[in-house]
């Protein structure tokens, strides 16, 4: 192993030293680390956006090689390339990683070996490419979003009504506009690759709408205090239901569309979900879309009232 630690890196941002106080700056590396216990799996490529945009990629190899040298990450190629590298953590750098407070509340897991990290990299550098969509259109803008704002893997409970017991969505990011006005926004975003069934994708929505009106059942009797401070689930951890986001791709654009009436049909045609578009904002868009043009653009479909598309912050 490398005598280099990684504390020893490049500060990520220059900080004014008080006199008399030692100085807390992040390293590149620090960050680095956070991203890969945030995200799982990134490429070079990927890093360099989020680590150190606008300055030379070296940089961002330098910080990478030696952390690997550390032994806190490793990589594997990019199936189908021979050159693209995605980086993890080790189990050292998942130990290492675990309780900061950048990532408190979230499980910090390596991938058990290159073949698990290298059978993941589908679906997980999609998700990325998602969230670098609304990083790059949050920094034209001058808007509040960072590398750490999108939240992979965030589950929550469901109503136990015979179906599934769990709502996995692939993201929660949370976004803060600047402009005209400050407003912040939270959503759940759902990233379909077209490996499942359209039915499949649009049942999604029904589960969304289970946990919108999922109240858990107080432990004790009826009429007891315990069950007067019953509370809606979602009210637990957001102080406004997050507007679901459905961002599509690997299809072609007829069967993108298709699947985007698919999900309109589900919200017009489910009475509980229905019901649950009537207060919460409801969207999808192509995700080669949101590269080309930008998350922010308007380029994506309401489920609900007009197929007139807008920015996902308008619908």
């Amino acid at each position: 192993m490398s005598t280099t630690s990684f504390t020893d890196d490049v500060p990520a941002a220059e900080a004014v030293p008080t006199p008399g106080q030692p100085q807390a700056g992040e390293t590149a590396g620090h960050r680095a680390l956070a991203l890969l216990a945030q995200h799982r799996l990134v490429t070079t490529p990927q890093m360099h956006q989020m680590l150190s945009p606008g300055k030379s990629h070296q940089r961002t190899s330098q910080v990478l090689t030696r952390l690997r040298q550390d032994e806190l990450i490793t990589f594997a190629l990019v199936p189908g390339s021979s050159r693209v590298r995605v980086w993890f953590l080790t189990a050292t750098g998942a130990r290492v990683t675990s309780g900061w407070p950048e990532l408190r509340g979230r499980a910090v897991q390596a991938p058990e070996s290159r073949l698990d990290a290298s059978l993941r990299t589908g679906h997980t550098l999609t998700v990325l490419r998602t969230h670098l969509t609304f990083l790059e259109a949050a920094r034209d803008r001058g808007d509040e979003y960072g590398p750490l704002d999108w939240v992979p893997e965030v589950a929550h409970r469901l109503p136990d009504t015979g179906g599934e017991d769990k709502l996995i969505a692939d993201a929660v990011l949370h976004y803060t506009s600047t402009s005209p006005r400050r407003l912040q926004y939270r959503a759940f975003v759902e990233v379909d690759r077209t490996t499942m069934s359209s039915e499949r994708l649009a049942r999604k929505l029904i589960s969304y709408a289970r946990f919108h009106e999922y109240v858990p059942q107080p432990v004790g009797r009826r009429g007891t205090i315990a069950d007067q401070a019953a509370m809606l689930a979602w009210h637990r951890f957001y102080p406004k239901f997050p507007r679901v986001l459905f961002v599509l791709t690997n299809a072609s654009p007829v069967t993108l569309r298709n699947r985007i009436e698919d999900l309109r049909a589900m919200t017009a045609g489910h009475q509980l979900v229905a019901r649950f578009a009537g207060k919460v904002a409801l969207g999808a868009a192509v995700l080669e879309d949101l590269e080309a043009e930008g998350a922010s653009a308007p380029v994506w479909t309401p489920l609900t009232g007009s197929d007139e598309r807008r920015s996902w912050t308008e619908l």
